[in-house]
């Protein structure tokens, strides 16, 4: 599961300080001006529109929306349909107050996260300046996850603040202040890594980038810059690689479990960032459907009996010269919730529908998900399958795949 905003974390102080924002401006009254075009931190700055690519009957996600004024233009200006997501009640009642009644445009409070994974999935999810208030461990996952295969991804960040103070190295928070118009501010706390490290959690997330364009001042005496990300989900799902390093001697063979029911697919996410079926290393002297039973246990909670696992086949490829197995196996029933255990190093589990399987999936588990589906949208490294006899469970003798 997402982690809930920690009280007094950052961003719990976040949300704190764009409610006293929007309420900063709801008692002024300021005027809210139309946009004609999306500023990405500057106005008239940055990449048009176009930028977003296609939008004309699109779903689109605005994340982080303010008043809903960027929202509103591609409503109007572009026939796109738009969900404007805010946690900051304030913000939300002001965009409500000047766009509540606009045809194809939803505003909804809700904390980005928890949209994110709800939400069916959208064609284009772009973001002027919010990203940075969410942790990316939280956010990037279910962006990736509530991305259409082939679409978009844009998004503006952080680059030098207005006292000319740079990225970090690392995907850390740091105190920013966010000013308020005619007087005043508060403290926010921002992630603001170098782009470069944004290029790695994206493509971690099995987000492929596709431009960082610099937006800069107007004002050649201010300092402050903004970098925006243009992002595509690829239209198949990418496995992620193995580790190199080998195996200890029994560890050579494993199980994946696949439980597919009314809810879709059950799948964990590793503290690496796979996505992964409950599996695991076969022990020495246990047979495979009590490796898959005693996995499934330890890792979710769920209880099976091994008389409800059907033996699929064994995946063979090798890794670092050294030959790997796996056994794909289907659970036709259990018993239980999943939930994350203590001590194990997959948690998060979720159900996926099978036509949105999130990127990033571990090899293993892509490898046993297309021996059970072979139409499943996976791409990943070759393997010979080994198809076990479905009565039985029993390999069939000379027929790889």
């Amino acid at each position: 599961m997402p982690r809930p905003l920690a009280p007094g974390g950052p961003e719990s102080l976040n949300a704190e300080a764009w409610q006293a924002y929007a309420t900063h401006h709801l008692r002024r009254g300021t005027a809210l001006a139309e946009a004609d075009r999306i500023d990405w931190g500057f106005p008239g700055a940055g990449p048009d529109e176009s930028f977003l690519g296609e939008l004309t009957g699109r779903r689109v996600l605005d994340l982080g929306c303010g008043t809903a004024r960027h929202a509103a233009r591609l409503v109007g200006a572009h026939g796109a349909t738009v969900d404007a997501v805010d946690l900051a009640p304030g913000q939300i009642e002001r965009a409500r107050d000047r766009y509540g009644s606009l045809p194809g445009l939803r505003l909804i409070r809700a904390d980005a996260v928890e949209h994110l994974r709800t939400a069916p999935p959208y064609d284009v999810i772009y973001s002027v300046g919010a990203v940075p208030y969410v942790d990316p461990r939280r956010l990037l996952p279910a962006l990736a996850t509530a991305l259409a295969p082939g679409g978009t991804l844009c998004f503006s960040v952080l680059h030098t603040n207005s006292l000319g103070q740079g990225p970090t190295a690392e995907a850390v928070a740091r105190p920013e202040t966010l000013r308020f118009a005619g007087s005043g501010g508060t403290t926010v706390h921002m992630w603001v890594p170098a782009p470069e490290v944004w290029e790695e959690l994206l493509t971690a997330h099995g987000l492929h980038v596709t431009d960082v364009v610099p937006v800069t001042s107007p004002d050649p005496g201010n300092p402050a810059a903004y970098r925006v990300f243009r992002a595509r989900r690829p239209a198949r799902v990418l496995a992620r690689p193995r580790s190199g390093r080998p195996p200890v001697a029994h560890a050579a063979i494993g199980v994946g479990a696949i439980l597919h029911g009314p809810r879709g697919l059950l799948l964990g996410r590793h503290r690496r960032g796979t996505w992964e079926l409950p599996g695991g290393t076969v022990e020495p002297g246990e047979s495979l459907r009590d490796t898959v039973v005693r996995e499934l246990r330890e890792e979710t909670g769920l209880r099976a009996d091994p008389a409800r696992v059907r033996l699929l086949g064994t995946s063979l490829d090798q890794v670092g010269g050294v030959v790997r197995m796996t056994v794909g196996a289907v659970v036709t029933d259990w018993e239980g919730e999943p939930a994350d255990q203590p001590g194990e190093s997959v948690g998060d589990w979720r159900w996926y529908p099978l036509d949105r399987l999130p990127p990033s999936l571990f090899e293993c588990s892509a490898q046993s998900l297309t021996a059970w589906r072979p139409d499943l949208p996976i791409d990943h490294a070759p393997a010979h399958f080994t198809p076990y006899d479905e009565r039985t469970g029993d390999e069939r003798t000379g027929d790889d795949g």
